[in-house]
């Protein structure tokens, strides 16, 4: 069995026609998850052992990502020996061409190694271009990427006031959306990174007209269901003046998901998960004698 090699892939996808990334249930087969399709590419490969990838960040249906992560076990079949990194990563997306869907990097881990649990930080942002409330004014590189507001302008400034009073660790209840975890975890977080800075449309240069973009940034090891669209929704609101700064601090204040503004929630297609940092440590595969456990391995949250 020391051929069966676990592997950290990275990958970036167009989450549109997706029903998010994790895996959808067998019954559901007009829209997939991004886990299905990966997981595909895998079989093809023809491993001896079950295919299942573990995703280390859950998106929703829409939301998009320039880098997620997840680990996998692949045992080639003979005593075959494991794929190299550069092999493995050729295999899966010549097996993902027809999908909006890129394996960007691989490697080889411990064998402990958790894709979920040993995330140190997750960065998302969140696109908004102003003046665009008919996705027919955008590029067609922007119309499923972005949040196309009527506004012509956002009060910036009492934005970036109102996001500085969510960094830190908060009990973010007021912020997070119901679903069936929700009894089961806790709704404190430590968000590092909540900012609001200009971004450009992605063909800035050639399109016919000027658009302004901004671009709410957040990072934080984990979040909650649903929490980065809340706030991005909620500073929003902040943005065009129907919340003011003492009433976003009410809300989180509040700690009740009850009390979150309806209609307020920003759409998912302006969002993308942009970063999953890893301790280099916890990355390093060790040497063979150590593997087979001649000698101590490395040891091995959301």
């Amino acid at each position: 069995m020391h051929n069966c090699a676990r592997y950290l892939i990275f990958f970036q996808y167009i989450g549109t026609k997706y029903s998010g990334v994790v895996r959808s249930p067998p019954h559901q087969q007009q829209k997939k998850g991004v886990q299905n399709h990966i997981e595909d590419a895998v079989r093809r490969l023809k491993p001896v052992n079950p295919v299942s990838l573990s995703v280390s960040s859950r998106t929703d249906s829409g939301v998009h990502a320039l880098s997620n992560s997840a680990h996998l076990d692949l045992q080639r079949s003979n005593d075959k020996p494991p794929f190299t990194d550069d092999v493995l990563l050729e295999a899966l997306n010549f097996h993902l061409l027809s999908e909006e869907i890129r394996v960007t990097r691989a490697q080889r881990v411990p064998a402990d190694f958790h894709a979920r649990y040993r995330a140190q930080s997750r960065t998302y942002v969140y696109r908004i271009a102003l003046g665009t409330p008919h996705h027919s004014q955008l590029p067609l590189t922007d119309h499923s990427l972005c949040w196309g507001l009527q506004n012509t302008e956002l009060n910036v400034k009492a934005m970036n006031e109102a996001a500085s009073l969510l960094v830190g660790t908060h009990d973010f209840s007021s912020f997070r959306a119901v679903n069936s975890d929700m009894p089961f975890k806790s709704p404190v977080k430590t968000l590092d990174l909540a900012h609001i800075a200009p971004g450009n449309a992605f063909v800035q240069a050639h399109f016919h007209r000027d658009i302004q973009f901004w671009e709410l940034t957040f990072k934080s090891k984990s979040f909650l269901y649903k929490q980065v669209r809340r706030l991005t929704g909620a500073l929003v609101a902040v943005g065009q003046g129907r919340l003011s700064v003492a009433q976003l601090r009410e809300l989180l204040e509040a700690r009740d998901t009850r009390a979150y503004p309806q209609g307020t929630v920003a759409p998912a297609r302006g969002l993308f998960l942009t970063r999953v940092d890893y301790n280099q440590a916890d990355l390093q595969f060790p040497e063979e004698g150590e593997e087979r456990g001649l000698s101590p391995s490395v040891n091995p949250e959301d």
